[in-house]
């Protein structure tokens, strides 16, 4: 059975099939949204492969903790990354002028960024690279209208949107997207802050991840999993529990080896409005979660819900 979405346009509305590309519809069932990220998937050839330009030690199951906790015990006397293909991250444009955006922010909330002239370079050149990627290039033709009217109202041309979508998305304090003077929704989701030295808000990318853990800044304290779903090294989906600079994140989440404009492209085409919503991506089923303040992305995350296609298997049984 091919599956049907409403496709609007002005003030008619039809039906039509799902599709990868079709500028203007809503996607709002979960099997277009699946088939788009896998699209996406499809297109992220700046991935990193697991088992070859990383390795990840997964070692023990993390026990309960209280939001607040700073003492807990640490289920993994080792780093959750072992080695990471660091000439990639050096070679791959959107990575590298990633990883040079890192530096630029307060880590704790409360504390006003001073924006350089070469940060606010470094912030364009890194939009630049991700605006050129097949990745993105199908978000801006494959996102609709109404989505982006949530943004920056009806535009004519895509590329403008979704540049203006992006930034938005990015650290341009001038346009902030959360709700204090001090934080973005890139440095919230991409970066992490510490809100009043006792909790870790945010912080939801691997190679901020393997950075501050290389730096010594981060302890991985163990995976979080239901019982009989042990996470595998081919997982693109991770949901752990570790500490930064002495403060605690009971439960965190990110995708592990993925591209920066994938995961951007992904949380861009869920900013409808704040949603959670449960979508498959490659062998993964996991809980893509988008939060709005305002017309600006609040946070953004997946939470691995099963992997190895055991949600398929289960179905099928």
């Amino acid at each position: 059975m091919r599956r049907h979405l409403v496709v609007k346009s002005g003030s008619q509305s039809q039906k039509g099939p799902c599709k990868i590309l079709g500028g203007g519809w809503t996607f709002r069932q979960t099997g277009c949204l699946s088939t788009i990220f896998n699209e996406l998937w499809s297109l992220d050839v700046n991935r990193m492969t697991p088992g070859i330009d990383y390795t990840i030690s997964f070692q023990g199951r993390a026990s309960f903790v209280s939001q607040g906790i700073h003492t807990v015990l640490d289920h993994a006397s080792q780093p959750l990354f072992s080695n990471v293909n660091e000439s990639k991250l050096r070679n791959i444009t959107t990575f590298s002028s990633f990883v040079t955006l890192l530096d630029n922010y307060e880590r704790s909330t409360g504390v006003t960024e001073q924006v350089t002239t070469e940060e606010l370079t470094e912030m364009d050149l890194f939009l630049d690279a991700v605006l050129e990627t097949k990745v993105m290039k199908v978000c801006v033709t494959t996102s609709s209208v109404e989505q982006k009217v949530y943004i920056c109202e009806i535009l004519q041309h895509y590329n403008l949107i979704c540049i203006s979508l992006v930034r938005s998305m990015c650290v341009s304090v001038l346009k902030l997207i959360i709700t204090s003077l001090d934080s973005s929704g890139f440095e919230h989701v991409f970066v992490g802050e510490t809100k009043s030295g006792t909790e870790i808000i945010g912080f939801h990318n691997w190679v901020q991840f393997y950075l501050q853990e290389k730096n010594q800044h981060l302890d991985y304290k163990g995976y979080k999993a239901r019982e009989h779903d042990l996470p595998d090294q081919d997982d693109h989906v991770l949901n752990l529990q570790f500490s930064w600079h002495g403060v605690v994140k009971p439960v965190g989440s990110a995708f592990i080896g993925t591209s920066p404009e994938f995961e951007m492209a992904v949380f861009l085409m869920n900013m409808e409005g704040s949603t959670t919503v449960v979508v498959n991506i490659d062998q993964c089923q996991m809980e893509l979660v988008v939060i709005r303040h305002g017309r600006s992305l609040g946070t953004a995350y997946p939470k691995l819900l099963s992997s190895n296609s055991r949600h398929v298997r289960q179905h099928a049984h």
